[in-house]
């Protein structure tokens, strides 16, 4: 997906990069761009203040969809999707959106939109998505960064 690499590109990361390597790069990066050090211009502060902002986004973003970060979580995600129906989902340019009777919600990335048109006429969407999204995609919870928030 064009996001994912567009942050690590930003964070100048590779698609192995570990928990330790993103927080590194990222105190590096905020210690660079933060808005305090650029008091010599209102414009100079705003930019730095916009490429902080986009700086953090990446860095949360690229830390929700890591392998530790979903190995973390990976048995509450196991019995959502084993066990839990799915009561809503959406497609949105490569990025499936799914909701959970229980109230987790979770975001697929890269999923071909032949997979999406496949979920959606299927007979039993659930059997269908355990079978073909679920564990085939990079995904994060968007339910747990709701609750952080």
């Amino acid at each position: 997906m064009k996001k994912i690499v567009d942050y690590r590109k930003l964070l100048e990361v590779d698609k192995n990069a570990d928990l330790q390597t993103l927080k590194s790069v990222y105190r590096t990066l905020m210690k660079t761009w933060h808005p305090d050090k650029f008091t010599e211009s209102p414009e100079a502060r705003r930019e730095a203040e916009e490429k902080s902002k986009t700086i953090i986004e990446a860095y949360h973003f690229l830390v929700s969809i890591a392998p530790e970060t979903r190995n973390q979580s990976f048995a509450e995600y196991t019995i959502t999707t084993a066990t839990s129906m799915i009561v809503d989902y959406e497609y949105h340019q490569q990025v499936l959106k799914v909701s959970f009777a229980d109230g987790n919600v979770y975001e697929y990335f890269d999923v071909p939109k032949a997979v999406y048109v496949k979920l959606i006429n299927a007979e039993t969407p659930g059997r269908f998505a355990r079978r073909h999204i679920y564990n085939n995609f990079v995904y994060r919870s968007t339910s747990r960064i709701a609750a952080s928030v």
